[in-house]
């Protein structure tokens, strides 16, 4: 079987992510959503404890770059645990 390298565009990413109580979520939301290519950005809280919080973050857009919201989290002190969802589509020529 052959395959072929298609250029694609992130449109959608579901992230489980864990993170410091600091920042809150509308302050982390409102930095990822100020990235390029990112149109909307919906989290939820999933678990918290005494230290942390397990967050879904739910990534809308035109380009997503996986890399830059992964150091935008990181500059925050948040870590991705996993990517649950990941959404692309062809990009147009």
């Amino acid at each position: 079987m052959e395959y072929c390298l298609v250029a694609t565009q992130i449109r959608k990413i579901l992230l489980d992510v864990l993170k410091p109580h600091e920042p809150p979520i509308h302050e982390l939301a409102s930095k990822l959503g100020s990235l390029p290519g990112i149109s909307e950005v919906s989290i939820s809280l999933a678990e918290i404890d005494q230290s942390t919080e397990s967050i879904k973050v739910s990534i809308d857009g035109t380009d997503i770059s996986i890399d830059t919201v992964r150091k935008s989290l990181e500059e925050l002190g948040a870590v991705i645990h996993s990517i649950d969802q990941v959404s692309v589509a062809k990009r147009a020529k």
